[in-house]
């Protein structure tokens, strides 16, 4: 049975000087990302195309949107599995290329650093990435693959609460 989900959410551009796009350099990339019932993102495009560097733009959230797809997926899966993940840290990457006619993202990698409970849980731990990957929704909708590459280290004084 196939479900569907529907989403939605407010793009307000916020980046009018006073005369509107009346040139490229004329007006601001700012706007705000809003949600029913969550806080506002304040973004902007990436400063190379004159965007605020304080802000979030477009092309981080899609790299956000990947990485926060595959932990949710991971460690889901390893709380199926019995593997007690302590701590999750992802350095994602990303490359996009632009082109003639806009521009594509290329490569996406992440770098998660994943801390377990015990020694014995490396191995599955680290395979759980795999599939991950192959049901998180984001990386489903993408046109290239994404890479991983997991650390997984081991921290049993942090999991002092398992009997």
């Amino acid at each position: 049975m196939s479900k569907e989900h529907n989403y939605s959410l407010t793009i307000v551009w916020t980046g009018n000087k006073g005369k509107g796009t009346n040139s490229y350099r004329s007006f601001e990339r700012s706007h705000t990302i809003t949600s029913e019932n969550k806080v506002p993102i304040l973004a902007s495009s990436d400063p190379a195309f004159l965007g605020d560097q304080t802000k979030h733009n477009p092309e981080e959230l899609f790299l956000a949107s990947i990485s926060s797809c595959h932990m949710l997926w991971y460690l889901h899966l390893c709380a199926e599995a019995g593997i007690i993940v302590l701590n999750y840290t992802d350095e994602a990457t990303g490359t996009m290329t632009e082109t003639n006619c806009g521009g594509h993202f290329s490569e996406v990698t992440l770098n998660p650093t994943v801390t377990v409970a015990a020694s014995s849980m490396i191995e599955k731990a680290n395979e759980l990435h795999k599939k991950a990957n192959e049901l998180c929704f984001i990386a489903n909708s993408l046109s290239f693959p994404v890479r991983h590459k997991p650390i997984c280290v081991v921290n049993p004084a942090d999991a002092s609460f398992i009997t």
